[in-house]
């Protein structure tokens, strides 16, 4: 079967405590997982001529979850970092992270900065991850940005020059908008990722618990994309 292969798919990982407790096991246990599911998806994406993946990893609302929980995720970054940084950049993918840094430890920030130094230059992938993030935290940062210009000027531009400078003041100037949004376990909502940058983008709500989520389950995914007709508003 051919496929219409997207440019850029974002995804929500969601499903992992609900995968921990119908095995009876800690939320933990499902966080575990779901990094083995990340680690697929990432070479899937790469394998199937992706050129960017945009993973929603931890948002600036799940500091509200249990300490011991957010312990545990953070550890996990740790993790990934530090063991997978190698991999990525031997299959040519490029790593960055778009989010608040400030609340983030100062060791996983120093983890961040050197994959993303060390992976600058390839292109097989480009692989974002959210951390520390949220859509409307980022748009009220890029439009006091803006405003900063501004004063700095001493004057307002005119609607259009500010509308065409508005996205470069976000955290992914330089990333085309996603072609589609994913949302793993069957939830149905965006919940604050990528609010300005999903404008247009096709959404498909999977019912696959994320760490069940597969190179299967990403091919349906790109199927489904290959059946829609994306019309930007206008009329074929």
């Amino acid at each position: 079967m051919s496929f219409v292969t997207p440019q850029h798919i974002a995804i929500i990982m969601d499903g992992n405590g609900r995968w921990a407790k119908a095995r009876g096991l800690p939320r933990t246990a499902g966080h575990r997982q779901g990094i083995e599911a990340t680690k697929r998806v990432v070479r899937a994406s790469r394998d199937m001529g992706i050129s960017y993946l945009t993973l929603f990893g931890f948002s600036a609302e799940n500091w509200s979850r249990p300490k011991d929980e957010v312990q545990e995720l953070m550890g996990l970054l740790r993790m990934y970092l530090q063991m997978e940084t190698k991999t990525l950049h031997q299959d040519g993918v490029r790593l960055r992270m778009i989010g608040d840094r400030d609340g983030l430890d100062r060791d996983i920030v120093t983890l961040i900065e050197k994959a993303e130094a060390l992976t600058r230059d390839n292109t097989a992938l480009h692989l974002t991850i959210a951390l520390n993030y949220g859509g409307r935290q980022e748009i009220t940062q890029a439009a006091y940005a803006m405003a900063q210009d501004c004063v700095a000027a001493g004057q307002m531009p005119d609607k259009a020059a500010f509308a065409a400078a508005f996205p470069a003041k976000l955290l992914t100037p330089d990333l085309p908008e996603p072609d589609i949004l994913v949302r793993s376990s069957g939830e149905q909502r965006i919940s604050n990722f990528l609010l300005w940058q999903c404008a247009y983008a096709e959404f498909v709500f999977s019912p696959v618990l994320w760490p069940d989520f597969d190179r299967d389950h990403l091919a349906a995914v790109i199927g489904e994309f290959a059946k829609r007709d994306r019309r930007f508003g206008a009329v074929k």
